[in-house]
């Protein structure tokens, strides 16, 4: 699942909160406005549990909030393993997150609506928001197209990191 470094050109992914849903429900989909994933979110439970299928309803992965945590704390497991974790860090304007994940790093920008996601100097994922639409809509600019499905499940993970502090 990671990165080699090489790899043809990037790619974007879309992911759009369906608004009128009981649980945080996410279609995404490829540059051609194609669905590619979706995302549901397990009812009633303690804690964010958010399982993420293919177009084939194959679970790819999952992100699961560790519960009982001063800041959120979030595991990311891909195809049935443990893949890393994300946790909030405490900052007063600028979002930060510890990243024990592929090897990358994440700085926010203000107002928690632009990421970019780093492995040494190089920016290996860029996640914006984008403003004026019915639920929250997602860009996930992806470096290496090899690095889909861990940009995915990593900015899911950020904005259920945000989620948790009310935003």
């Amino acid at each position: 699942m990671t990165s080699t470094g090489k790899g043809g050109g990037t790619m974007k992914l879309l992911i759009k909160q369906r608004v009128f849903s009981w649980t945080d429900t996410y279609d995404i989909y490829d540059e051609d406005g194609k669905p590619k994933y979706f995302v549901k979110a397990e009812l009633f439970r303690l804690g964010h549990q958010l399982h993420v299928y293919d177009s084939a309803n194959r679970e790819i992965g999952m992100v699961k909030q560790r519960i009982f945590t001063f800041l959120p704390v979030f595991d990311i497991e891909i195809d049935g393993q443990t893949f890393g974790s994300i946790e909030k860090q405490f900052t007063f304007f600028k979002p930060k997150y510890h990243l024990d994940y592929n090897g990358w790093r994440c700085e926010g920008g203000f107002l928690s609506w632009d990421y970019d996601v780093y492995s040494g100097c190089s920016v290996m994922v860029h996640i914006s928001k984008e403003l004026l639409h019915w639920g929250d809509t997602y860009v996930i600019d992806i470096m290496n197209p090899e690095d889909e499905v861990v940009a995915l499940m990593l900015a899911i993970a950020i904005d259920a990191a945000n989620c948790t502090k009310g935003n």
